[in-house]
């Protein structure tokens, strides 16, 4: 849970929730929609969709710094059993759980439980308002290499062993490899199955599974994606770094079933469960593969709309100029990461693409992240 503010430009497009609450929906950046109406406040728009130049607003109100709009926590669980997370660019845990970013509940008795220590635990709010919290066994032998800090009479990742900030970079490497190896999960509370709604769609996926934290980000950029892209019907269309099919579901709807949707995403649970949400439409075909590899591989006609929604590194050249090979109408490019997203902006227009529209989003209330949507067309 990041500390830094964030500044910057933010968006005034609506977030969106349950499509059967009742309750009109609020905008990204506030409190939940069914709780409270804080809005973004936003001023010197300009043409809001591609075609029509680059949209740019203006700065956000007091009202988007409100709590209770992450609906997902990852935490650590230190050498003594407590849970916290770790201080910015350090190893060192912090066991003051009082941030402000939880939705209300979601945080409730985890301060007071004693955990496995080294092991990671996932707070997850579903659309049902559900909490799922699991807990994931430490990663390798990060259980001897608490044992080992606690003998030495240092805390896990604190100073006593001379670590300090940023800690060794070797066994920083190695602990992050080790974080992506198989590891058991416990269901503490809930049943680790997440129930999630994006127009009037029912996804149920692992609640240690990627979502989008903030909960109307998932609705809000699927709203986004869905106005700009404007597939004919019939059309090709591809969905890369697809995850469980958010947006290929609604471009699905676009091209009807005498169109073709492919997505492309690497993790295989993820794509499973993608499968599974979106049975109803047998032309959306979604595949585990690399998106740079996938790319390569295809033949034939070119693709009307493409939609990419890469990890914080962002899609980079390989990707870019692969894709730009193929030529699309239409480029619809969502980047999690300020740096990474202006040098894809660059690739973009190196490639001969130019962007026509622009949206930020102040999706991370209180710090320093913002998501970026832009269209691009030759």
């Amino acid at each position: 849970m990041p500390e830094k503010a964030q500044s910057g430009p933010v968006s005034e497009s609506r977030a969106g929730g349950r499509p059967d609450t009742g309750v009109a929906p609020g905008r990204i950046g506030g409190v939940a929609t069914h709780v409270a109406s804080a809005l973004i406040g936003s001023s010197a728009t300009h043409d809001a969709g591609p075609g029509h130049g680059v949209r740019l607003v203006g700065p956000p109100s007091a009202d988007a710094y409100a709590g209770g709009w992450r609906s997902r926590v990852r935490l650590v669980v230190d050498a003594d059993g407590r849970a916290g997370v770790h201080r910015y660019r350090s190893t060192e845990v912090i066991t003051d759980l009082g941030c402000p970013q939880p939705m209300a509940g979601a945080m409730e008795g985890i301060a007071e439980r004693e955990w496995t220590p080294g092991a990671d635990l996932v707070v997850a709010v579903d659309g049902d308002g559900m909490r799922h919290l699991v807990e994931i066994a430490p990663a390798g032998d990060e259980r001897s290499g608490q044992r080992e800090r606690r003998e030495r009479g240092g805390r896990a990742g604190g100073s006593a062993g001379g670590s300090g900030r940023g800690g060794d970079r070797r066994s920083t490497a190695a602990r992050r490899a080790a974080a992506h190896s198989a590891r058991t999960e416990r269901v503490v509370d809930g049943t680790g199955r997440a129930v999630q709604y994006v127009a009037e769609r029912r996804w149920e996926l692992s609640a240690t599974g990627f979502w989008q934290p903030h909960y109307g980000a998932a609705q809000c950029y699927s709203d986004v994606v869905a106005e700009w892209a404007d597939a004919a019907p019939g059309a090709l269309v591809w969905d890369l770094y697809c995850g469980v099919g958010v947006f290929a579901a609604r471009l699905a709807g676009q091209v009807g079933d005498t169109g073709v949707v492919h997505g492309v995403e690497f993790a295989r649970t993820a794509v499973s469960e993608g499968r599974a949400a979106l049975r109803d439409m047998p032309w959306v075909d979604l595949t585990a593969e690399r998106v740079e590899r996938w790319i390569h591989e295809q033949s034939g006609a070119a693709p009307d709309v493409v939609v990419l929604d890469p990890p914080r590194a962002g899609a980079g050249k390989d990707v870019i100029n692969a894709l730009s090979g193929h030529s699309p109408r239409r480029v619809i490019h969502i980047g999690c990461d300020p740096a990474s997203f202006a040098r894809d902006v660059g690739l973009y227009r190196s490639a001969g693409y130019r962007p026509v529209a622009l949206r930020v989003f102040d999706a991370f209330p209180g710090t320093h992240h913002v998501e970026c949507i832009a269209a691009f067309e030759r």
